[in-house]
């Protein structure tokens, strides 16, 4: 699949879940600039960019792996002043309607995204067991296929996005390194 599948991002791919010496190390935008972009694009849209929505957005693009609305509401709870789930779930339907997250369903969790997407795009998350990791990328000739699966069955998604889970090549890299005799 790896050799198949095209980035859509001209920086590589986004692996949420590594640290910094993971795979795609450096290349994930900023939380700043996720959420200027995004506030741009509100305004562009003339949508409102709230306080919750940003901060849910900001909390969301500062953890470089999948989190749960639960997750998020505690992290951005204080003493005194608790945040709602219910209120997270709802900015989250915003910023996904948006294309400011993704949810990984499978996780039920959501990671940021600092890119535009066509109009429907249809997106790939490889999720790695070991680490936790998730790439984020597209691959237009499973789309191919998948449309004319879909035209087929005259079935319309309302989302493309596609969930594969197995290893990545970092933590394959590192079980590699381990299994390897030393002289």
């Amino acid at each position: 699949m790896r050799g198949h599948a095209q980035h859509e991002h001209d920086h590589g791919h986004d692996h949420h879940g590594h640290e910094p010496s993971g795979c795609g190390a450096g290349h994930h935008p900023s939380v700043e600039s996720i959420v200027d972009r995004a506030e741009r694009l509100c305004q562009d849209r003339g949508l409102q960019f709230t306080r919750l929505r940003r901060d849910v957005l900001a909390e969301v693009a500062g953890e470089h792996r999948p989190l749960g609305a639960y997750d998020i509401a505690e992290r951005m709870s204080a003493p005194g002043r608790r945040v709602a789930a219910v209120s997270v779930y709802r900015a989250l339907d915003f910023l996904t309607e948006q294309g400011f997250v993704h949810r990984i369903s499978s996780r039920n969790a959501f990671v940021s995204c600092g890119h535009e997407h066509g109009e429907g795009a249809g997106l790939v998350f490889l999720i790695c067991r070991t680490c936790g990791g998730i790439d984020e990328m597209t691959a237009p000739a499973v789309e191919n296929a998948l449309g004319e699966t879909l035209a087929v069955a005259g079935f319309t998604p309302t989302s493309r996005i596609l969930e594969v889970e197995g290893e990545c090549g970092a933590c394959r890299g590192r079980v590699g390194a381990l299994a390897e005799p030393v002289e």
